[in-house]
């Protein structure tokens, strides 16, 4: 698989640092799974673009972070999803699709809307939990990979 090219001049205490060794170690752990040549090319593409800029700062950060991002999704359309990747996406969904219809029946059978709030903490609750679930699926079936976005 290609490697990113070294940015010694990047300070790794620095946000651009940071995220350059994260986009490292997503690389470093798709190369331990199996996905398609289509996934690799497509990968490969993504990380020739982030080995030709020249750009610094919020550029090459914004680059980054674009890159990590459509990295994940090619992962993802190839069934492997990084560590809590679930938890991550059910959390939100879990608060406006339960919470807030929750909080909706609260508020009129209580006849107050102000319990509309009730239910954002059990939508959290919900999404958190049936996120977790599919993410230890995912673990149990090898599908997941050595990596957590951040």
């Amino acid at each position: 698989m290609k490697a990113l090219i070294a940015r010694t001049h990047l300070n790794k205490e620095s946000i651009e640092g940071k995220s350059y060794d994260q986009l490292e170690k997503l690389l470093q752990a798709i190369q331990k799974v199996t996905m398609s040549p289509l996934a690799i090319e497509a990968i490969y593409e993504h990380i020739d673009r982030i080995n030709s800029t020249t750009s610094e700062g919020k550029i090459l950060l914004k680059a980054i972070k674009d890159t990590e991002s459509n990295i994940i999704k090619i992962a993802v359309k190839e069934n492997v999803v990084p560590i809590n990747y679930y938890r991550k996406l059910w959390m939100p969904l879990g608060m406006s699709a339960f919470g807030i219809p929750m909080g909706v029946v609260f508020g009129l059978s209580l006849k107050n809307m102000a319990f509309i709030g009730i239910g954002l903490p059990i939508g959290m609750a919900l999404g958190l939990a049936l996120g977790t679930v599919k993410d230890q699926k995912a673990l149990a079936e090898g599908r997941q990979l050595d990596f957590e976005a951040k």
